[in-house]
């Protein structure tokens, strides 16, 4: 019996490839991203050559937190028009194909470090790409399973832990490369990551994918007679539970992102980075959250599986207003920082302990393992098939806007003040994450069976 349900258990080997495929994409964005906010608001000179620069546009802070806005959030909400063209024309394995070389030549627009108007190209290459790349590769996850399918949720955050090990590398390598020899090394280093996931992801696919996403949804024959007919009702209503969860979880992705904003310049001011007697890069601090993903990602992928053998798996949204609360918990502990520094003095002189932006990050990667992958596997259940990587994409769109606030978020924290910021968020999204769990009844009893 043990043989039995060890066997069910095992996940389908299109899991690993999808996976090894998004943990170099996944490399390349957070790489880039680790430093991109200190490439446009420095220019650096190189501690190794004074002579030479390390790079950057010199922006005005705020500037540079709408551009970095702007384009991470663009990153998210071109998903939902990937998506469209994914399902309608090119087919979500050609998709991922296509996003992939995108990024690829995005960094190496940027690794190019010409001028303002090359930066600006690469970026929106960069969007282009994550657009195909982004709904494509997870609604194929979703593909390799059934209707009913207990493994689906610990599928989707075995995918995440092992995706993020390559954010959590990212950092390290391409801060590196770009704080000590020139940020265009660290752009250059993200595309080759980028076009060694395309040859491996090509070279497998048929074998590890089969027929999984080589043609368009509605081209298929068992979807292309659902085409004709309208939405069932209960189709209409678990696409309700999108919707509503989808309006809740804006606000936890607003407040995560500021990892990347306001979280970032606040450790390069105001966080003691020094660790016996070495002063630990800024970008490195990005790699905090994906090294607990990979520490935590495996634990919580077994609990939810232990979990449902036993019946006491919390629902779907249940398992997203916990997140939330976490989120907001992390927050509280930035407000511990501000506190240790007297408040929002400008003396950067005056450092606060690094314990505490390690501690919120903790909390922050509890709340994304407990919010984002099952929200991907809960799309890949209640979205209508024929409407996969579409709703893949209108999912990501919270994402989008949450990153455009995360980048207006720099402005508020210069006017309002760091503690202010702080302890807004963490109570606002507390009290989100509370109505979440209130409402989470209503929503299951929405999904029809499909949580």
């Amino acid at each position: 019996m043990a043989e039995v349900v060890e066997e069910k258990l095992k996940q389908p080997a299109g899991l690993w490839l999808l996976s090894f495929t998004s943990i170099w994409e996944r490399f390349s964005y957070y790489g880039m991203r680790a430093f991109l906010i200190l490439y446009m608001a420095n220019d650096i000179l190189n501690p190794l050559n004074k002579k030479s620069h390390l790079g950057g546009l010199s922006l005005d802070k705020s500037d540079a937190g709408f551009i970095y806005g702007t384009f991470t959030s663009m990153c998210y909400l071109l998903p939902l028009l990937g998506g469209y063209l994914s399902d309608r024309f090119f087919g979500k394995r050609k998709s991922v194909v296509i996003g992939g070389v995108f990024i690829m030549i995005g960094h190496f627009t940027l690794a190019m470090d010409i001028n303002f108007t090359s930066f600006i190209i690469g970026l929106v290459l960069l969007a282009f790409g994550n657009g195909f790349f982004k709904p494509s590769a997870p609604s194929m996850i979703g593909d390799l399973y059934t209707p009913g399918d207990k493994r689906r949720d610990s599928g989707f955050t075995w995918y995440y832990m092992l995706f993020n090990g390559g954010a959590f590398f990212a950092p390290l390598i391409c801060g590196y490369f770009g704080e000590e020899y020139g940020f265009r090394y660290g752009f250059m280093i993200a595309g080759f990551a980028m076009m060694l996931g395309l040859i491996i992801y090509m070279a497998a696919a048929n074998r590890f994918l089969g027929e999984i996403g080589k043609y368009p949804v509605h081209k298929q024959k068992s979807n292309a007679d659902m085409d004709k007919r309208p939405l069932t009702k209960i189709e209409k209503d678990r696409i309700w539970v999108i919707v509503v969860l989808w309006f809740f979880v804006t606000f936890f992705w607003t407040g995560f992102e500021q990892a990347g904003t306001t979280l970032t310049l606040y450790t390069d001011d105001f966080i003691d980075k020094s660790i016996f007697g070495w002063i630990m890069p800024t970008s490195w601090f990005q790699a905090i959250n994906p090294v607990f993903i990979v520490l935590l990602g495996s634990v919580f992928a077994s609990l939810w599986v232990a979990l449902a053998k036993i019946k006491k798996n919390p629902s779907t949204p249940v398992k997203m207003g916990l997140g939330m609360i976490a989120l907001a918990i992390g927050f509280v502990f930035m407000v511990g920082a501000v506190l240790e520094r007297g408040g929002d003095v400008k003396d950067i002189a005056i450092k606060a302990s690094l314990i505490w932006i390690v501690i919120t990050y903790l909390f922050h990667t509890i709340g994304e393992l407990c919010l984002s992958p099952i929200g991907l596997s809960m799309v890949t259940k209640l979205a209508p098939a024929r409407y996969a990587s579409l709703f893949m994409g209108i999912w990501f769109t919270s994402s989008a806007v949450a990153n455009f606030l995360s980048g207006a978020f720099v402005s508020f924290t210069e006017k309002l003040g760091a503690m202010n910021i702080f302890a807004g968020i963490a109570i606002f999204i507390a009290i989100l994450g509370i109505i979440v769990i209130i409402l989470s009844k209503w929503l299951v009893k929405m999904m029809h069976g499909a949580d």
